[in-house]
């Protein structure tokens, strides 16, 4: 059976459309589907599964499952988890490939797929090839089965690990009501210093603001926590944490470039003269 996509979700990083319009959960069970065949024809057996907090995702999810699961492959679901989980869950498991379910920074009625092949991203020729394996209806086929695994301890462990500050720091976090909120806490509550946590609950309907921290009106509430409450400084998720905003402690926002500035110091200073990779936001 083939399944041609609309052309306009076939994007280079990820695929996304508007729930309903440009993106349906058939579309969700076929791309589940070109996947999963791509994956088998690099002798991967399994694919982990995770999903956004937006109200479409666990539909889309389902749809998918039964669509990596149609292609013979087994489908490890790690439930509603932030971006940097999936791909922290495809390091860490006995696992081919990843599939995230998630609208990243966009409005509640977007929604969208992003990809990990083996421990690589999957983007560009790879996205073409899927959509046109969908509409040339050339899927494997088998009887897949499906497990879950949950690795939200093990990925703040790891978090953890990584955090050597000296200083007794006072910061305010806005999860935007997005998929970071249960990591966020957990989180929180496991690092020393004064935490005050904003829109932890996870709510597809982003009642508080858009969860997209490059706009400054999404900054606004953090902004003036962090003065309010005489912080060092505030971070603000996205949809799915993958991405941040930083306001400093006189309310200003710090943007791509300067953060880069900032995590590229702390750096080099451990490997004097390395190469620094920039992304386009900055």
């Amino acid at each position: 059976k083939t399944h041609p996509f609309n052309s306009t979700i076939l994007r280079e990083y990820d695929i996304r459309g508007l729930i309903d319009k440009t993106l349906t959960f058939k579309d969700a069970e076929f791309i589940g589907r070109a996947f999963g065949t791509m994956v088998a024809d690099a002798k991967g057996t399994s694919i982990c599964v995770g999903y956004d907090g937006r109200l479409s995702s666990p539909d889309f999810e389902r749809a998918v499952i039964d669509g990596v699961t149609a292609s013979g492959l087994t489908a490890i679901r790690i439930g509603l988890v932030p971006t940097p989980m999936l791909y922290y869950a495809v390091h860490k498991l006995p696992t081919d490939a990843g599939i995230m379910i998630t609208g990243s920074h966009n409005p509640p009625d977007y929604n969208g797929f992003k990809f990990m092949m083996g421990k690589e991203p999957f983007f560009g020729k790879q996205i073409q090839q899927l959509g046109t394996i969908a509409a040339n209806g050339s899927f494997k086929t088998g009887l897949g089965l499906v497990r879950e695994q949950k690795v939200q301890r093990l990925y703040v462990d790891r978090l953890l690990a990584d955090y050597n500050g000296e200083r007794q720091l006072k910061l305010a976090w806005d999860s935007g009501n997005g998929a970071a909120g249960k990591v966020m806490s957990e989180l929180c509550s496991r690092l020393p210093g004064q935490h005050i946590l904003l829109n932890v609950e996870i709510d597809g309907n982003f009642p508080s603001h858009l969860p997209d921290p490059t706009l400054p009106a999404a900054l606004e509430q953090l902004r003036q926590v962090v003065l309010e409450e005489k912080c060092d400084f505030g971070i603000a998720f996205d949809g799915d944490g993958d991405r941040i905003g930083v306001v400093d402690n006189e309310g200003q926002i710090l943007w791509g470039d300067q953060l880069l500035t900032i995590f590229a110091s702390e750096i080099l200073k451990q490997n004097p003269g390395a190469k620094i990779i920039a992304d386009v936001k900055a």
